[in-house]
Parts: structure tokens; C-alpha cells; sequence
């Protein structure tokens, strides 16, 4: 659909020099592409970039999305462009919200997903209000996710290059936040062409690698930071099989994720065995054949719903889901319980699925979001 001509590219109907954007900047190419292009086309452009943790380990550490040299980044970016940049100290917020919450889920049993905690809670409601409060028109990121007007207002669509599409981690955004957030990057076929625009504008960060670890777990030790901040969460306990017999000792339930093969400890048996279930309150680690993986119903709460119609309005929804990051959506059906709750029946089973983890919704016949909810063990 073609955009109409009275409106600039921000959608918004005066010139750009009347348009105040915040720019939510993490230093990495994509948010620094956003803040250059728009600047370069004549918005009145402030970058902020949110401290989450502590600076000191933050300049160590390398591939992460939020560490000091990041911001530090952020701020050269700012300062070729010629538009201000703030650094905002959210360290609290994001222990509260985010993680406390990571940790109390792995000693639960669940595999937590904190950057989409981290979008929900701290970039798309405390930021976002910041921005309020700055008078900005609009919030822009450099996630890989487009926002497209429709009938019933804006909605969420799947990246055109699905291999960057970041739509898994943001299904929680609500319609409020939704109208208020733009994705610059949401439409370009690929991830080359971001570098491009970032060598075209002389951007320091043109060929800074892609952040590959969660931000605050340094090589991804997971373990290693919940340890930290839960003395005595990695007690000992029994690996049993599914009849309860004890197979071998683990050192810990939050070393373990449901679906895990590797690093069990137990030899000579003829055929594999995989981590099947966690129970944290008897320190057990279930494990069974990869038949006992398969999962066709999985239950569903705290759903963010995007539809046009309200969620429990009907009985079911045919839609494709998506239960991993990594995963492609499979087609599904969604049996709302309430407006925050539902069975979702796989028509096809999975392996691997995990409390904790997401559970997106896709229109399985357009680019169309329609929002998801956190998967959780049942009653």
C-alpha cells in the first residue's frame, strides 16, 4: 500500500524538523542505522541508551548488547550525527523486572526468555514513557519488525527478511506501545543492506559484530550468574528416569534445560536419554527417550493478544505458533480459556517445549503477528 504523500516517513503529517523521535540506542549497528537515517532526513532526533547493569563488568564483556563500551559507542554515533544522546540509569528497573525474574524462573525449572521481559518491562513501558515525557511524536528501535497501519489500527507483521525477523521477542507489545513505536529497519531485505546505510553515513559501528549473548550473562554461563545471585541454587540432587529409578547425580537443576542430551553423566545405556522434566523441590533432573519429548498441547497464560477481535470472543483460533526463537511457526490451534489463557493444540507435535519459553501467534497465511503468551508447566 502506498503511503500517502501528506504524511512524512514516520507517518505523521508535518515535516520532519516538527517530529521528535526517541531513538532507543544500544550502541549495535542496527539502533545506530535508525538514529543516522532519521537525522539525515531532518528529524528532530534524541538517542538514549539505558545502563541496565552494573558498568564496571559491563566493559569486560564483548557480544552483549548493553555493556559500556556500547553506550560508549552510542555516544560517538550521536555526537558524528550531530543529535543529542542520553544515558539513562535504569540498573534497578531491569534487576526488578528483569533479572530476578531470569533467575527465580531457572530455579523454578522454566527456561526464561529476558529480552523479551526486557522489552515488555523496561524498553517499551519505562523508556517509552520517558519518551512521553520528552514530548517525542514516536519511539524508534532497530529491531527487524514492521508496524503497518490496518483497519483496526496499527498491527504487527513478521521482518521482510526472515532470517532477521525479531517478532518472537516482541510479541508482548501491546496496542498502545504499538502505536506509538516505529521499526525503521523492519522492511530491508537483509542485514547487508543495514551495514551499508551504517558505511554510508561514516558510521563507527558500520562493521561492529551482531550481539550474540544475553547482556548481563557473560559466555553464556547461565549457571554461573544465577549461582551469584542465588547462593546455594546449584545443589546436588538425583537424575531419575521416568519410573523414578536413580540413574546418576547432576550438580545442580539450573545446569539442565528440557530437551538436553550432552553433559548427563550417565554411560553405557543403549539408547540416549534426554532431560524430559525439572523438579526444582526434590532436586530432581527426569530424563526419558526422545519419544517422551513430544508435546501436542501446551498451556498458555499472560497472552498479549493482537487480533482485531477479542481473544476470547470465539472458541478457537487457527493460527501457526512459534515455541522457539529459532523454530519455524507451526500451525496450531488456540482454545482461549480467557482473555489471558488458552490451550494451544499442536496439530503437528513438538520436542523440547519448556515452561517459560514463548508461545507467538502467526497468521499462518500473511506476515501478521498476532501476539503469543508465556508457556507454563499446567495444574
Amino acid at each position: 500500500m502506498p503511503r500517502d504523500a501528506s504524511l512524512n516517513s514516520l507517518g505523521f503529517a508535518k515535516p520532519p524538523a516538527q517530529t521528535r523521535v526517541i531513538v532507543a540506542m544500544s550502541g549495535g549497528v542496527d539502533s545506530s542505522v535508525v538514529a543516522a537515517e532519521l537525522a539525515a532526513e531532518g528529524y528532530d532526533v534524541v538517542g538514549i541508551t539505558l545502563q541496565l547493569y552494573d558498568h564496571g563488568a559491563a566493559l569486560a564483556k564483548k557480544g552483549a548488547c548493553c555493556a559500556g563500551r556500547d553506550i560508549h559507542d552510542a555516544r560517538r554515533v550521536a555526537e558524528a550525527m550531530g543529535f543529542p544522546h542520553y544515558v539513562l540509569d535504569y540498573e534497578n528497573a531491569f534487576r526488578e523486572s528483569v533479572i530476578d525474574e531470569f533467575a527465580d524462573a531457572y530455579l523454578g525449572g522454566a527456561t526464561p526468555v529476558p529480552c523479551i521481559r526486557c522489552n515488555e518491562r523496561v524498553k517499551f513501558r519505562d523508556l517509552l514513557e520517558t519518551a512521553r515525557d520528552l514530548n517525542a511524536d514516536c519511539m524508534a528501535t532497530g529491531h527487524y519488525i514492521r508496524r503497518m497501519d490496518g483497519p483496526a489500527g496499527a498491527e504487527l507483521h513478521r521482518a521482510a527478511d526472515p532470517v532477521r525477523d525479531q517478532s518472537y521477542f516482541l510479541f508482548s507489545t501491546t496496542p498502545e506501545q504499538l502505536d506509538y513505536l516505529r521499526f525503521p529497519l523492519g522492511g530491508l531485505a537483509t542485514k547487508a543492506e543495514t551495514r551499508a546505510l551504517a558505511a554510508k553515513h561514516g558510521l563507527v559501528v558500520a562493521d561492529k559484530p551482531d550481539s550474540q549473548d544475553i547482556c548481563f550473562v557473560p559466555d553464556g554461563d547461565y549457571a554461573k550468574v544465577i549461582e551469584k545471585l542465588r547462593p546455594g541454587a546449584a545443589d546436588p540432587g538425583d537424575i531419575v528416569d521416568m519410573d523414578g529409578r536413580v540413574l546418576g547425580r547432576h550438580r545442580g537443576v539450573i545446569h539442565y534445560t528440557i530437551g538436553q542430551r550432552r553433559g548427563l553423566g550417565i554411560g553405557g545405556l543403549a539408547d540416549p536419554l534426554y532431560v524430559v522434566r525439572l523438579e526444582p523441590d526434590t532436586r530432581r533432573v527426569v530424563v526419558g527417550p526422545r519419544a517422551a519429548l513430544a508435546t501436542r498441547t501446551v498451556p498458555v497464560r499472560e497472552i498479549n493478544w493482537l487480533g482485531d477481535a477479542p481473544f476470547a470472543s470465539r472458541a478457537e483460533w487457527p493460527l501457526a505458533v512459534k515455541l522457539r526463537s529459532t523454530r519455524p511457526p507451526t500451525e496450531a490451534v488456540i482454545r482461549p480459556l480467557s482473555q489471558t489463557e488458552a490451550a494451544v493444540e499442536l496439530l503437528s507435535p513438538e520436542e523440547g517445549v519448556s515452561p517459560g519459553q514463548a508461545c507467538v501467534f502467526y497468521d499462518p497465511d500473511s506476515t501478521r503477528v498476532f501476539g503469543g503468551g508465556w508457556i507454563h508447566a499446567g495444574r
